[in-house]
């Protein structure tokens, strides 16, 4: 079996880095509940080690997945880093047990992260860190400053938002460049829409999270299904394949912990869907 490479997918430009547009969550690296040690560490590390063989340099992780084993086990698995790869982290998210999220958006909070996510990933600089969440119990404008003051300070690069409107990502432009937007997207879910368009029109990246979700589109019999058997790849293939081509600002980040499991969500990049069938998935999703 031919094995597709990440530059099919095309390229997109964060900063100063060129990355290709299909890249990988580090989510599912961990244990159950995205917390805790994965099941089968070595697997995980040939996992992580593939990526660049594979040409995707373009890692999403976050200090709170594990929480702080995901980072660890990147900079495990590939430390040092090739000048290609950016890897990116967040946080603005808390732990307090499996599948426990707590939003916590102090400065002081934010800033001390910053400084672990750094100690963790054993970098001099974060070439891409997202505020994970914006804290509805924090000032706004206070937690946008405190990010911008890592940016002069040189311990941020580029800085991104996750789950947001396009109204907070207006209100974080005046304090720093927003060059990356991580909302929850995929061919079932299109909440976001709005925000999808306002990154495309202003050159923004927009990382599309849990994009394989596929509802009752995976079944067996669904157009998804129908298309995949006639592309001869799995249904995530063409579910990945449908996102992105939907926007070109488009940087699906599919995560998992088995290199099989990756090679089948990198088909594709190799999946040209007619114009027929992409209106169908469409239609499909949104009626889903």
């Amino acid at each position: 079996m031919s094995i597709s490479k990440a530059s099919k997918a095309g390229q997109f430009k964060i900063g100063d880095f060129e990355i290709n547009r299909f890249g990988f969550g580090a989510m599912r690296i961990v244990g159950k509940g995205t917390w805790g040690e994965p099941e089968d560490r070595a697997e995980v590390k040939r996992t992580l080690q593939r990526l660049p063989e594979l040409g995707i340099n373009f890692i999403d992780t976050a200090d709170s997945y594990g929480p702080d084993v995901s980072e660890e086990l990147i900079r495990d698995a590939l430390h040092p880093y090739s000048a290609s790869m950016l890897i990116a982290t967040k946080a603005g998210l808390t732990r307090q047990g499996p599948d426990q999220w707590a939003p916590v958006g102090r400065p002081e909070y934010l800033i001390q992260q910053v400084h672990k996510s750094l100690r963790n990933l054993k970098v001099d600089v974060i070439d891409l860190w997202q505020l994970h969440r914006i804290d509805g119990q924090v000032p706004q404008d206070e937690q946008f400053d405190a990010v911008k003051s890592m940016v002069k300070g040189g311990l941020i690069k580029n800085v991104g938002l996750s789950e947001v409107s396009t109204s907070q990502i207006e209100a974080a432009q005046k304090y720093f460049k927003v060059v990356t937007v991580q909302n929850r997207y995929n061919l079932v879910d299109r909440a976001h829409e709005d925000v999808l368009d306002y990154c495309e029109k202003n050159g923004i990246g927009f990382i599309p999270w849990f994009p394989l979700a596929a509802g009752s589109l995976a079944k067996k019999g669904s157009v998804l299904d129908q298309i995949a058997s006639r592309h001869t790849v799995a249904p995530s293939a063409v579910a990945l394949a449908w996102i992105l081509r939907r926007s070109p600002v488009m940087l699906p980040i599919p995560g998992t912990g088995k290199v099989a499991h990756l090679e089948e969500n990198l088909a594709a990049v190799g999946v040209e869907l007619t114009d027929a069938e992409f209106a169908e998935l469409d239609v499909a999703g949104k009626a889903a």
